[in-house]
């Protein structure tokens, strides 16, 4: 076992935690037994606590104290999400590799150790555990399992069907998402996007052992947006087109009426079509100007260059 060598790190492993007080030791007890302990590659573990409330950071710094050469800790000044954790973890990462994992530990670690043979010895780029299945409610199966068919369906055509969370990347993927710098991005669709070499490895999600899940489903509805805005032009496109099959139905419509002037056979009356149709025409108009309001607002999101994170303390 290499731990942390001063002249090269081939793996860097990234966990955000946000309130998992009661899981960090566990992760890092199977991560440790069940992949450090018992390889032949260097390793650093990066904890980012992404503004936990809890009692997270007092863990990590006590695993940190304890393992000073193999873990490092960030301490992000409030919570600004796993994407931005993740990303904060990559900005100082040193390994030739990178695996991100939860610090919830539904993942199996050891599938780590494949992620590292399919890079090394294959020369994959992306390695990603493709989840076959989960054992979590059927609420979240299907919400989840709905949304990654979605994209699937709009943006990616190789996003697998039950998402990921569980991926290695090479250094050079983490140099092209971070020199992207993409505001709102969408960490899986940046890592496919990308075109390298790929492999896919499925596996079932285990249940999780403590604390309860923070990914709500408005996060789940943003992850959505992000990823069809950022690789699709179907949103404008779609409301393109009923625009011109609502213009064409109105030219039926005028059509009609002025051909009922003339026989005296009105095909509507009252002011209950009206009404009708100055509602779907405002709720359509309505739409088209969300649709449009989205892309403009993450044209000017991206244009402010905001950092995605604020780092307060590096743990080293």
């Amino acid at each position: 076992m290499k731990i942390n060598d001063k002249r090269k790190i081939n793996c860097s492993i990234i966990i955000p935690v946000f309130h998992n007080e009661g899981s960090i030791n566990f992760a890092f007890n199977e991560i440790y037994s069940k992949v450090i302990n018992n390889s032949s590659y260097s390793f650093e573990i990066i904890f980012i606590d992404d503004g936990s409330k809890d009692n997270s950071l007092n863990v990590l710094l006590n695993l940190q104290q304890q393992f000073p050469e193999l873990i490092k800790v960030i301490k992000l000044s409030r919570n600004f999400g796993q994407l931005s954790a993740i990303l904060a973890g990559f900005s100082i990462a040193k390994g030739e590799t990178l695996v991100n994992i939860s610090a919830d530990l539904q993942d199996p670690p050891e599938l780590i150790n494949e992620f590292l043979n399919y890079s090394y010895k294959d020369k994959h780029d992306i390695v990603v555990a493709c989840r076959d299945g989960r054992d979590e409610g059927f609420y979240r199966k299907c919400t989840s399992r709905f949304f990654y068919w979605l994209m699937r369906k709009l943006t990616l055509k190789n996003m697998p069907l039950g998402g990921f969370d569980f991926f290695l990347i090479s250094s050079r993927i983490k140099e092209i998402i971070l020199s992207k710098n993409e505001a709102n991005s969408f960490l899986q669709g940046q890592i496919l996007w990308t075109g390298f070499k790929t492999k896919f490895i499925s596996y079932e999600r285990r249940k999780r052992q403590h604390g309860k899940s923070r990914w709500t489903f408005a996060g789940k509805i943003k992850m959505l947006i992000d990823g069809v805005m950022a690789y699709s032009y179907f949103p404008i496109r779609l409301t393109s087109v009923l625009g011109g099959l609502v213009s064409l139905l109105g030219f039926i419509y005028a059509f009609i009426v002025f051909i009922g002037r003339f026989t005296g056979n009105y095909p509507f009356k009252g002011y209950a079509p009206i009404i009708i149709l100055i509602l779907v025409l405002s709720g359509f108009q309505m739409l088209m100007l969300g649709v449009i309001g989205e892309y403009l607002w993450r044209t000017l999101d991206q244009v402010r260059n905001r950092t995605p994170y604020v780092i307060e303390k590096i743990y080293d």
